[in-house]
């Protein structure tokens, strides 16, 4: 099983999700943490090589999680929030970006 870890703030992020939200996207990290795919994911190369997004539909609304799983011994959660709007914002998909980058920097 892949390590978690989580970038600037994305684990304080996903700790405010509602409970139901967090615990369904806390379930999809784990899948791809056993290397498996989320059941609701789409990739984000906007982001980086290898970037996707757990998709979380839930009563409170819409959540995501912007993570990469392409490194051998780890998953990285580079960005988590609540979708308020059809596109995801060029906002959120910048800072996940930004956060990506810090990756290769560490490496």
């Amino acid at each position: 099983m892949k390590a978690a870890y989580f970038v600037g703030t994305a684990r304080k992020d996903l700790a405010e999700f509602p409970e139901s939200a967090r615990r369904r996207a806390g379930h999809e990290l784990f899948m791809v943490q056993v290397g498996r795919e989320p059941e609701d994911f789409k990739p984000m190369p906007s982001v980086g090589p290898g970037a996707c997004e757990i998709r979380v539909q839930d009563k409170a609304g819409a959540f995501r999680v912007i993570y990469v799983a392409k490194f051998i011994h780890a998953v990285y959660v580079l960005h988590a929030f609540q979708k308020k709007t059809r596109e995801t914002a060029k906002a959120h998909i910048d800072l996940a970006a930004r956060r990506y980058k810090l990756l290769g920097e560490e490496s």
